[in-house]
């Protein structure tokens, strides 16, 4: 098994993964290799809780252009990976934001 730092990049900071964790749902940017078992297997193993579900959302990056000198540049920011993991009832991640 991989090591869950290499797996969980950082937890999503939002109003919607906010809302998420009081039905135990908790979003995190994570490795664009990962899978759902190798995500669920990280998350149990770096927070020491039992993972219900996992689904994950590729994200495309946003298409940026701005004005240089030279005229209009056009840019994009990278694609990224997303896991929502859901825990059992009663289950909860107390220390998410300690290291953020």
């Amino acid at each position: 098994m991989k090591d869950p730092a290499q797996i969980l990049i950082r937890p999503v900071i939002s109003e919607k993964s906010y809302a998420g964790m009081a039905h135990q749902r908790y979003v995190f940017r994570v490795a664009p290799t990962a899978n759902k078992l190798e995500i669920r297997a990280a998350v149990e193993a770096a927070f020491k809780v039992k993972a219900e579900s996992v689904n994950v959302i590729n994200v495309k990056g946003k298409v940026r252009t701005r004005m240089r000198r030279g005229g209009r540049v056009v840019g994009r920011s990278r694609d990224w990976k997303k896991a929502v993991v859901t825990l059992r009832a009663g289950e909860t991640i107390a220390n998410l934001f300690e290291g953020v």
